[in-house]
């Protein structure tokens, strides 16, 4: 059976947070739907409150603590990230953008991810399509069609099968699915080869 590696990334500061309540639903959502398609889920959930202060250092050192070099390296070796941030000012958290800023812009090329978010007002679900989509865009990931809000009435319902958050998450999980099996596995770079030093000058030596 094959194996998607996803990384579902919570910025919610909050505990619990309505952002972790809304990335667990999207990934328990894609662990059934790759399961009925013949493929294993590998998931790792990140709470970025636990990097706060490694991402701050990070931008001042240049240098990421193990912690978060850990998390940077999974997120990396992915097939697809779930991407979940709270609205503050009409837009994604501080935190969440700090820690995509970290990430290697090359790293997310082609990744499958699955974006929402969550607020305190339904006047913050355009977040979707003029803050979170435009980000991963620029970073050339491949974003489901469907983005998933979340508000307060959202969580009045717990009849998980039938309420319209369950309904929107369904369908977002489902196109992610999709942009998984459509990917393939994630290929690991291959190793790096040390060269004799004979080799390396004669290399040098012929290109001149």
């Amino acid at each position: 059976m094959e194996t998607r590696r996803i990384t579902v990334i919570s910025a919610g500061l909050g505990v619990p947070s309505s952002s972790r309540l809304l990335a667990d639903q999207l990934a328990a959502s894609t662990e059934r739907q790759l399961a009925a398609a013949g493929y294993a889920a590998d998931v790792e959930v990140v709470e970025l409150r636990d990097l706060a202060v490694d991402i701050a250092n990070n931008f001042v050192t240049g240098y990421a603590a193990p912690r978060l070099a850990e998390v940077i390296a999974g997120v990396e070796a992915s097939d697809g990230i779930i991407a979940v941030s709270p609205v503050f000012s009409a837009s994604y958290s501080g935190l969440f953008k700090s820690f995509i800023d970290v990430l290697d812009p090359k790293s997310l090329e082609g990744k499958a991810v699955l974006v929402g978010a969550t607020a305190g007002t339904d006047r913050h679900q355009m977040v979707l399509d003029f803050a979170m989509r435009p980000l991963f865009t620029y970073l050339r990931a491949r974003i489901t069609p469907t983005a998933v809000f979340a508000g307060p009435q959202d969580w009045g319902n717990n009849d998980y099968g039938g309420s319209p958050l369950s309904v929107r998450v369904e369908r977002a999980a489902g196109e992610f699915v999709r942009l998984l099996q459509e990917a393939g596995p994630r290929q690991k770079p291959a190793a790096l080869e040390s060269l004799p030093f004979e080799q390396l000058l004669a290399g040098i030596s012929g290109q001149r």
